[in-house]
């Protein structure tokens, strides 16, 4: 049998946003009334999908570790769940929590 299968970008967004809820530093996923996306926007490029993640942080977490742990955790899961290896994925700090 021959023929082709697609994933949808909202079902891409959907796997990287879990992916990136379960790091260690995320406080929640961050949404945007402007570019209407839900802490998750996928852009397919010529060069391929690229992944942005917008992201408040934890108090205290360092957010060039929790970016790469972010980056890591969305790449193996889309590579496990959509065999999809992204042409990117960009992490956006856009808050911090509050101190607790």
């Amino acid at each position: 049998m021959e023929g082709t299968a697609s994933i949808s970008s909202d079902i891409l967004a959907s796997y990287a946003a879990d992916a990136a809820r379960e790091v260690d530093g995320v406080h929640e996923l961050v949404e945007s009334l402007v570019h209407r996306h839900r802490g998750v926007r996928v852009v397919e490029t010529d060069a391929g999908v690229r992944i942005e993640v917008h992201v408040a942080l934890e108090w205290g977490a360092s957010a060039p570790d929790v970016g790469r742990a972010i980056q890591q955790g969305v790449r193996d899961y889309l590579s496990r769940m959509a065999d999809l290896e992204p042409a990117a994925v960009d992490v956006v700090v856009d808050e911090l929590a509050p101190r607790s």
